[in-house]
């Protein structure tokens, strides 16, 4: 892939870092625009005390000069505020154990308490620990902050060819909301101002009576969020290979976000209860273009983008950290207890959305340098303008 990036930081240590290889030179990074991402990931009702905590705003360390992308890699930095609070429990330097106050404080925050849901147990066994933070604060969401930044850097790149893509909550727990697919910009628009991102207004209120309903009872709720995006061009992506599906990238990349439990494209599951003919998008002819007047599938066909919006439905499961914790047990001792509870969210869908927006944004962006060069972003948008007036022929 044209594009790669390694991400690097643990929930409660000094920062998290990501480093992006392979974005053209050209390209203009706002920084504005990335902290503002990072917003957006740390809002909606239902979050956690993480979220009061940390504001997240990242450092642009190279890579970019004057605003500009050189083509060199680039390395952003998030600071994690509460490291303060935990220089001794999470130092990368060897502690004197014989001191009876660094081993209170490390011992204090040492896990043995499973928890279901989590990581922890196959973490534990897989790379032989004997504590369990070590699984916990890498597996942790938190780092889901640095695939947010880099994402942005990727829509900043899909901006300069008119390509846009957003988020929308349509479920949580059992309240579903209803919306129109007719007008994108407004669904967006009205997305943006729900304190869920739910377009519907009288949903968003239910929404929040559910949370505060789940909040009351110690537990956790999950929910549905659809990704759209916008202007991509028809052929990214290809079909003469598995890997090389647009689809298989695009669920790969969502299904490796933590909570995400399914991805459909287009119609999804409702797919398989449908006959052809109420399932295929038929062609036609007018004004001089190719049209279509439905898009089950979804803007792809093929593993292939296919000119219309990119419409991705990922279901987020309840997050398993609970105040109201699950029966478990010590891996130490055997014995049985209540799952270890730090701090958590009670609905983190909106979240999990904004960071949904962040990975396809990467998959759509090395699809598109695939496709008219990777170098820089002059000779980019002339391949890519060369392209268009080629299908303007057709």
């Amino acid at each position: 892939m044209p594009i790669r990036f390694l991400t690097a930081g643990e929930s409660h240590g000094k920062c998290l870092n990501t480093i992006i290889e392979g974005l053209p030179s050209g390209v203009s990074i706002d920084k504005a625009f990335i902290n503002n991402e990072l917003s957006r990931r740390q809002m909606g009702y239902g979050r956690g005390g993480r979220m009061k905590i940390e504001s997240d705003q990242v450092e642009i360390l190279s890579g970019v000069r004057f605003g500009i992308s050189t083509g060199s890699p680039i390395c952003l930095e998030i600071k994690n505020k509460d490291w303060e609070n935990w220089q001794t429990a999470m130092s990368t330097e060897p502690q004197d154990f014989s001191d009876k106050n660094i081993a209170e404080i490390i011992a204090s925050k040492k896990i043995t308490k499973l928890r279901p849901g989590h990581a922890d147990y196959a973490g534990f066994i897989k790379y032989n620990f004997d504590d369990i933070r070590n699984v916990l604060e890498r597996s942790s969401a938190r780092e889901t902050a640095t695939r947010t930044a880099t994402g942005a850097i990727c829509k900043l790149l899909l901006k300069e060819f008119g390509i846009t893509g957003f988020s929308h909550v349509i479920e949580i727990g059992e309240i579903q909301s209803s919306f129109n697919l007719s007008d994108l910009n407004k669904l967006q628009k009205d997305a943006e101002k729900s304190e869920l991102r739910c377009a519907n207004f009288e949903t968003t209120l239910k929404m929040k009576e559910e949370i505060d309903k789940a909040q009351q009872i110690g537990t956790s709720l999950g929910g549905k969020i659809q990704i759209i995006f916008k202007n991509l061009p028809v052929g990214l992506g290809s079909y003469v290979h598995w890997d090389k599906r647009l689809d298989s990238q695009l669920a790969q990349a969502l299904m490796s976000i933590p909570a995400v439990k399914s991805v459909e494209i287009g119609l999804g599951a409702l797919s398989g209860k449908k006959c052809g003919h109420d399932v295929h998008d038929e062609i036609f002819y007018k004004d001089n273009k190719i049209t279509r007047t439905t898009n089950n599938a979804g803007g792809l066909e093929g593993g292939m983008t296919n000119g219309e919006p990119v419409i991705i439905t990922i279901t987020m499961k309840p997050i398993p950290t609970m105040r109201k914790a699950l029966k478990s047990i010590d891996i130490e001792t055997k014995q049985p207890l209540e799952a270890h509870f730090e701090r958590a969210d009670v609905c983190a869908v909106p979240a999990c959305g904004v960071v949904a927006e962040a990975m396809c944004a990467y998959v759509f962006a090395n699809s598109f340098l695939e496709k008219f060069g990777s170098d820089n972003l002059f000779d980019i948008k002339n391949n890519f303008h060369a392209y268009l007036q080629r299908l303007e022929n057709i």
